[in-house]
């Protein structure tokens, strides 16, 4: 085998420290924006979305707390260990959501999601003891099914800001242009004499 072409693999270190505290900070930023959001009215109480009674304040709300929330945990996940590349922070961040979700879950079986807001209400689901009929109603089918979209997009936006918090921490600029070339400069072997 040729030594020249042998390829080595490095881990990235993970920080369990920054990422819990990312984890803890993500928690309580969506708690608060969900609370401020239902003190001023804007998030909605029922249990069920139904998109004709969705106000835009309330949907910006929903929308901006799943994000910025996740920013806060993500750039504080790569923060704190002091991550100055990008990969390893959006990695970091990356954990910190998929940390939360677990969390999020336990929060909702336990009767306490709705104060993270309304675009959580379908992680709870039906507790285990209750038989789970479906619904004769057929608009009472169609909320639950916008209540499980909206769960999935808070969640999926909730991982973007959580990448993004961990891309801004680094202090590495977010364009997919400078990667490249920061690879290339990096790669440069000097020549043999």
């Amino acid at each position: 085998m040729d030594r020249d072409n042998v390829v080595v693999y490095t881990a990235w270190p993970v920080s369990w420290s920054g990422i819990w505290v990312g984890t803890l900070a993500a928690l309580a930023v969506a708690l608060i924006i969900g609370l401020i959001g239902t003190a001023v009215g804007a998030h909605e109480t029922s249990r069920y979305v139904d998109w004709k009674k969705v106000r835009l304040i309330g949907l910006v709300f929903s929308v901006g707390g799943a994000f910025f929330a996740f920013v806060v945990g993500g750039w504080v996940a790569a923060r704190i260990p002091g991550i100055t590349r990008s990969e390893s922070a959006m990695l970091h961040g990356a954990i910190v959501w998929l940390l939360a979700v677990p969390m999020l879950l336990a929060f909702a079986a336990l009767g306490v999601a709705g104060n993270f807001g309304g675009w959580y209400g379908a992680l709870s689901g039906v507790p285990a003891w209750a038989a789970a009929v479906p619904p004769a109603d057929p608009e009472i089918a169609r909320m639950m099914r916008n209540t499980a979209v909206a769960s999935v997009v808070a969640l999926l936006i909730g991982l973007m800001g959580s990448v993004i918090g961990g891309w801004m921490a680094s202090g590495e600029p977010m364009t997919l242009g400078y990667y490249r070339s920061r690879d290339i400069v990096a790669h440069r072997v000097p020549a043999k004499i």
